[in-house]
């Protein structure tokens, strides 16, 4: 139902902006929300599916994203665009299942010719995750953000609510962690 009681139809929605559609569902039009919800799950599912790499974990993900997104819709302040509040509820969403579940790790692409090669490619995946965990969460979400996930500085700012050079701060630190980390690491001298 729309502010004024009447069912949305799918025509007049669609040519709603986002921020309009939100504030519709504010107000207690269920339909505003439906529409957001369908311009943007397969974005959504994008980024949930390379945070988790894992297609089950992406879709329980976007799910809870969906769902909180539905919910805490009241707490949007506007000082973002609709889509940088969802991207961020949906990492935020994802970061959750991840923490929660035991990362499997997975080789993409071919066979190795030598088990050994998989054993040791298992390792290093292992290695880097294990590294990844051990940076403070500010440096590893830039780094997922940044480096694994392709967003331009910007856009991680947006995402994480912080000043671009915050961003590019910890990127550039968090690099030089994992850098020591894995190289330690990869020595066998002790952790």
């Amino acid at each position: 139902m729309s502010p004024t009681g009447t069912v949305s139809s799918a025509s007049e929605l669609a040519g709603l902006d986002d921020l309009t559609l939100l504030r519709r569902h504010q107000d207690g039009d269920h339909e505003a929300f439906g529409e957001i919800f369908r311009r943007h799950r397969d974005r959504m599912w994008a980024v949930a599916l390379r945070t988790t790499r894992d297609p089950e974990l992406a879709s329980d993900a976007v799910q809870d994203a969906f769902l909180n997104a539905f919910r805490r819709a009241g707490s949007f302040r506007g000082d973002a665009q609709v889509t940088t509040w969802l991207h961020r509820i949906t990492v935020n969403a994802c970061l959750d299942r991840l923490r929660r579940s035991r990362p499997t790790v997975e080789l993409e692409g071919h066979e190795p010719v030598d088990p050994r090669d998989r054993h040791t490619s298992v390792e290093v995946r292992l290695d880097v995750q294990d590294a990844l965990a051990r940076l403070p969460e500010g440096q590893r979400l830039a780094l997922v953000l940044v480096d694994m996930h392709g967003l331009s500085i910007a856009e991680a700012a947006a995402v994480l609510e912080v000043a671009e050079g915050t961003v590019k701060s910890r990127c550039s630190r968090g690099r030089e962690a994992m850098a020591r980390l894995l190289h330690l690491d990869g020595q066998g001298e002790g952790r």
